[in-house]
């Protein structure tokens, strides 16, 4: 399949401080092949002045292709992917998350198994190749481990980064799934009900980790490991 826009989906809950920073690295990305991006912002309900950031930008930089969404209620950050997904227009799409900790530089590194003809399907992994990785939590760490070995044994794929934002799906396959999942329990619905698709050529590439902590905002927490593994058993067992 040749490919001419990557749709980028980038859901957003209160990165007013950092959403401008993101979106001049999505910018100033030269995809390879002269591939085209079209930005998918939605806006989570944000509690801070996110919408007024983005429309700054927007304002700023007419020449980018940004289509922006807001939710009135805050439903999640599975919710916000769910709303950009269905949106997107693109051949391909990939999810970014609007804080720093993943760096737009390599979509060139997920793109290149794309366009050799290899794969439908490639997953960013933090645990892979010999990229910046910054080093945070032991615990936090061996839980994504634990989370993407459970998904594997339901899967019967060999991931090493099953949490991982960077996933870039082939649009027409992912926009053919019916996702349920309005939070965190994103990441194992959608790489089982993935891995079922018939003939999918799944790939994984190294990339690197910018890490925040909590009080640089990340938000995740332990709550949305206990519901990751719920929703690798109902996904990969009862809900098929």
């Amino acid at each position: 399949m040749k490919i001419s826009k990557l749709s980028i989906v980038i859901p957003a809950y209160n990165e007013e401080r950092t959403i401008h920073l993101i979106l001049d690295k999505v910018r100033d990305v030269k995809l390879i092949g002269g591939i085209e991006k079209e930005l998918i912002i939605v806006n989570d309900c944000s509690a801070d002045d996110t919408e007024g950031a983005i429309e700054r930008y927007r304002a700023a930089n007419p020449e980018l292709n940004i289509q922006y969404f807001k939710h009135e209620v805050n439903m999640g950050k599975g919710a916000a992917l769910h709303t950009g997904i269905s949106r997107a227009s693109g051949e391909y799409l990939i999810i970014q998350d609007a804080d720093l900790e993943y760096d737009p530089e390599e979509y060139n590194d997920l793109l290149k198994p794309v366009v050799t003809g290899f794969a439908d399907v490639v997953y960013g992994s933090r645990f892979q190749g010999s990229k910046p990785h910054r080093i945070l939590f032991f615990w936090h760490t061996i839980g994504n481990k634990f989370l993407t070995f459970l998904s594997n044994m339901f899967t019967n794929l060999n991931l090493t980064d099953m949490e991982t934002c960077y996933k870039l799906f082939r649009t027409d396959m992912i926009q053919s799934l019916e996702l349920q999942e309005k939070r965190f329990g994103f990441e194992p619905e959608v790489t089982a009900k993935v891995s079922r698709i018939p003939k999918v050529r799944i790939y994984e590439v190294g990339i690197s980790y910018y890490g925040r902590t909590y009080e640089e905002g990340k938000k995740i927490g332990w709550r949305d490991g206990v519901r990751a593994i719920y929703c690798i058993v109902k996904y990969g067992v009862f809900s098929r």
